[in-house]
């Protein structure tokens, strides 16, 4: 039976659409947009993340060798973004469709008004029946500023747009219990909301071309996950990979989505950059409010200390006794109100649940 997903997010890796010289893989390109193409046939929404300016601009400049990494990686990416773009637009336009560039940075995501702009932009181009094309604007993207890869990138749309799937297409099947390549290791077909640690077997091996690892994959996967988006990760090197694997007709790893959450708890879930200060808690808050199938608020009675100052509305971490980090909240009210009110019995929630947003490796 085939999944019934109407807004999909379709991540493709730098690794699928490159060749072994690091050049773009045009006919792959090409293949993956008759896909898309197909999917949007069906009446299904499309947003593609898509990797590949840097390899597109190495097909067009050669920069020179004294050239520091961060200063080639824009000279490329300026590049090749446009040609990334104009491909994509030639082949969706054989299909009478649109595309559109959104290029973004991590900034674009810190700020609620920001956020909000940029959720209006992604929902008008879909209402117009247009194909937004994300990348990551490398151009001004560097060091502290960038994404860890795309993969992060994908998750953070997906979240903005309630989406009903992540596709995280990359050069291998999916989750292995151990090195794909080495044949003994077998393919997890489902991952459980309450698999929490990956490290003990996924290899930490990086892509060729790309920042991101497997690990790093399977993190943004699960933090999806929780909030109520599916996710699967295949090879997008498979023949027709997407109407394949909607139609579970092709081996891949699902993470198991689990009930949706509000539009703003999904913004939480991914403001750890934007956090103005932090709380931390004793054992008997962490216990409540890690309980399992029990809504919980974060009251002043089970708040040990202030680190930082911050207003309400703001963004907070919230921290156990050992002041390691297990949640992100939006504040109530100010750091100075909380500390009055620090201990005491029949106070106000500084964290609603709504807003409140817990990490999934709690132990």
């Amino acid at each position: 039976m085939a999944l019934a997903y109407h807004r999909i997010i379709v991540k493709i890796g730098s690794n699928v659409l490159t060749q072994a010289n690091g050049l773009p893989d045009q006919s792959r390109i090409a293949h993956l947009v008759e896909q898309i193409a197909g999917l949007k046939k069906q009446g299904k929404e499309v947003i593609v993340v898509s990797s590949g300016a840097v390899a597109a601009g190495r097909s067009l400049v050669q920069v020179p060798e004294k050239a520091d990494a961060v200063t080639s990686r824009q000279v490329l990416a300026a590049v090749g973004q446009v040609k990334l773009l104009a491909t994509y637009a030639e082949l969706l336009g054989h299909h009478e469709l649109l595309c559109a560039q959104v290029l973004v940075t991590k900034e674009d995501f810190r700020d609620r008004q920001h956020y909000l702009n940029m959720q209006n932009c992604f929902r008008a181009l879909l209402q117009n029946n247009i194909i937004p094309i994300v990348n990551e604007n490398d151009v001004i993207s560097v060091t502290e500023l960038m994404f860890t890869d795309n993969d992060e990138l994908a998750g953070l749309v997906a979240s903005m747009l309630n989406a009903d799937a992540l596709l995280i297409l990359s050069n291998v099947d999916g989750i292995f219990n151990g090195n794909p390549q080495d044949p003994a290791a077998e393919l997890i077909p489902e991952i459980e909301l309450t698999t929490t640690s990956f490290s003990s077997f996924v290899t930490t091996q990086r892509s060729q071309f790309g920042r991101g690892g497997m690990i790093t994959k399977c993190h943004m996967a699960h933090k999806v996950a929780q909030l109520g988006i599916a996710v699967h990760i295949a090879n997008g090197k498979t023949e027709n990979i997407l109407p394949r694997l909607l139609n579970q007709e092709v081996v891949n790893t699902r993470f198991l989505p689990n009930k949706t959450a509000s539009s703003k708890k999904k913004w939480i879930a991914h403001s750890d950059l934007a956090a103005k200060g932090a709380v931390q808690i004793n054992a008997g808050a962490k216990a409540a409010l890690t309980a399992t199938g029990k809504a919980t608020s974060l009251l002043p009675v089970g708040i040990l200390g202030i680190v930082g100052t911050f207003q309400k509305g703001d963004i907070i971490r919230i921290l156990d006794e050992t002041s390691k980090p297990i949640g992100l909240g939006m504040a109530e009210y100010s750091s100075d109100k909380a500390l009055e009110r620090l201990g005491h019995q029949n106070q106000k929630p500084l964290v609603h649940y709504d807003y409140l947003f817990l990490t999934a490796d709690i132990s």
